[in-house]
């Protein structure tokens, strides 16, 4: 042990750190942050919630939940050590902030904290590539010291393990998945030109990456608007690029240029927030994409989803969503993606109800990261008051049922506009389960209670959404409504999304994506997959089995 011992919490609100890749760079950043805050604010109303961040301006701005911002980057470190030290907890993440050449800065600010005998909380974080001699030795030797560390996929604990991480590692689900969405009204799809009563097929594109490592940009982005073009001809579609940080734009005009068909792709170019970009892919039908945080806003919203891993972590929910399992272009055909696409919307109605369980599973474990930082408030009050501390990781018995309570009642209050789906979507459907399960969560311990009262504290920064999102809801009838309450066909409306300035995607995004682990019942896609497909030339080809797991998860998106 390289820390000092523990101090108690000081005297009045306790003062809660949060460190992670924030202000303004990647709205999946951006969404984590606004969830983690949320969670911290139900469990200690009182607390003083200090973010550390890369652009302080921006956060002070962006987050309101914020009581203090404070610099990291470009400052005195001493400015930084100070405020670090009078910490009564840090928390570290969420997202994916450990992988080569930045784990260390971060683990930096964090043993300082530790030396000043502050608890520190791994919050859901992804991890990897971790390949560099100083990120594996800060990784082991940092975490080993942490009072918990919760991970938010499998292939992150993986990469922990490999490096030599050797101590319980909890893996739960992206913190962003409990994100209350904001209404997107036909007043902004107007002004991005976006139109009002077509169907319309989402789609985000990045740099390539390792995914595409073959393939030159040229061919990358071709590829891409042969799957538009398709989309366009298949369902009579308009494409709505959907830039997740500013650098995306260049790649979504790349690809629009290469299309047969530009008149029918729209680029988003305004700025929205997370609750915004979450709340306008209810006008969508359908969605493809690389960005991680597109897919998960995708999914919460019960839309057909097929993802286009560029990287562990994109790969890593794939699987658990049950969406076909691609790994990785080739260079000849895009035959494979194609039909992909094809049988994706064709199956989708059969696919919807298992879409919706497993949506709600991990947003249950979404809320166990919640409540077990919560149970660590609560043991560092139960030693500020002389009590017997709790064992690390017990999260007030946060197991079984006392966390699917946590989850459910964590469920976003009301349906987002204009569900475009003739069923319910896995948000409604989680609505009967919040009310079933309020009573067993009333007696589940205080680190419960925290995650739970999750939703009332994160609204707080997106006032109204939940009675606007009610208001504009359509009806299941299978028709629904657009924003501005006009009627339209079921599979028909608009949508959008967001890109911040100033947002940056380090290199240690471009993990290799890993092979598909067989799914219980199924192939790599799930009920209904087909299984293993051997990869073919110039499309994203399914996982053939035994290939090679990848280098891990890359930073957020």
């Amino acid at each position: 042990m390289t820390t000092s011992q523990h101090r108690p919490p000081g005297p009045g609100a306790p003062r809660i750190g949060l460190l992670g890749s924030y202000g303004g760079y990647n709205i999946g950043d951006e969404a984590i942050l606004q969830c983690v805050l949320g969670c911290l604010r139900g469990h200690r109303p009182g607390a003083r919630l200090i973010v550390f961040s890369r652009d302080a301006e921006h956060t002070r701005a962006h987050q309101p939940m914020a009581d203090e911002v404070v610099p990291w980057e470009g400052v005195p470190y001493r400015q930084v050590t100070d405020v670090l030290a009078g910490l009564d907890l840090l928390v570290l993440g969420g997202g994916g902030i450990l992988y080569d050449g930045e784990a260390r800065r971060y683990l930096k600010l964090v043993r300082t904290a530790q030396t000043h005998g502050v608890r520190t909380f791994a919050y859901a974080v992804g991890a990897g590539p971790l390949r560099e001699s100083d990120d594996r030795e800060a990784v082991r030797t940092v975490l080993a010291d942490m009072d918990e560390v919760v991970v938010r996929d499998q292939e992150s604990r993986l990469v922990l393990e490999e490096v030599g991480v050797e101590r319980d590692l909890v893996v739960t689900a992206d913190p962003a998945l409990l994100l209350p969405p904001e209404p997107f009204t036909a007043e902004m799809m107007r002004q991005e030109g976006v139109p009002a009563h077509a169907r319309l097929v989402g789609m985000s594109v990045r740099e390539p990456g390792r995914a595409a490592e073959k393939l030159d940009e040229g061919d990358y982005h071709a590829l891409l608007a042969d799957v538009a073009d398709f989309l366009v001809r298949r369902l009579d579609a308009h494409v709505v690029f959907m830039p997740m940080e500013r650098h995306d734009v260049r790649h979504a005009h790349a690809v629009l240029s290469r299309m047969s068909a530009p008149d029918r792709g729209r680029i988003l170019h305004s700025a929205y927030t997370p609750g915004q970009v979450l709340g306008l892919m209810s006008h969508l039908d359908l969605v493809v994409g690389m960005r991680l945080h597109f897919l998960i806003f995708a999914a919460l919203s019960g839309l057909p989803v097929l993802p286009l891993p560029y990287a562990g972590k994109v790969f890593d929910f794939a699987r658990r969503l049950g969406a076909p399992a691609l790994v990785g272009v080739a260079r000849e055909q895009v035959g494979l993606l194609l039909a992909e696409v094809d049988r994706l919307w064709d199956e989708f109605p059969q696919r919807r109800v298992d879409l919706g369980t497993r949506v709600r599973e991990l947003r249950e474990l979404a809320a166990e990261t919640c409540a077990r930082c919560g149970a660590l408030l609560d043991d560092m009050d139960r030693r500020a008051d002389g009590a017997a501390p709790v064992p690390p990781g017990d999260a007030g018995g946060l197991t079984g049922e006392a966390a699917r309570s946590a989850g459910a009642a964590a469920e976003p209050a009301g349906k987002a506009p204009g569900r475009v789906h003739d069923t319910a979507g896995p948000t409604e459907e989680a609505a009967g389960s919040a009310e079933d399960t309020a009573g067993s969560a009333e007696d589940t311990v205080g680190s419960t209670e925290g995650a739970v009262d999750f939703a009332e504290g994160a609204a707080r920064s997106s006032e109204g959404a939940a009675g606007s999102a009610d208001a504009a809801a359509g009806p299941a009838d299978g028709t629904a409504r657009s924003a501005d309450g006009t009627a339209r066909p079921a599979r028909s409306t608009s949508g959008l999304a967001a890109s911040p300035e100033g947002s940056e995607d380090p290199e240690g995004s471009d993990a290799t994506a890993p092979a598909a682990p067989a799914e219980p019942g199924g192939g790599p896609g799930g009920p209904g997959g087909t299984g293993a497909v051997v990869p073919v030339a110039h499309g994203f080809a399914q996982a053939p089995e035994g290939a090679e797991r990848g280098g891990g998860v890359g930073r957020e998106d």
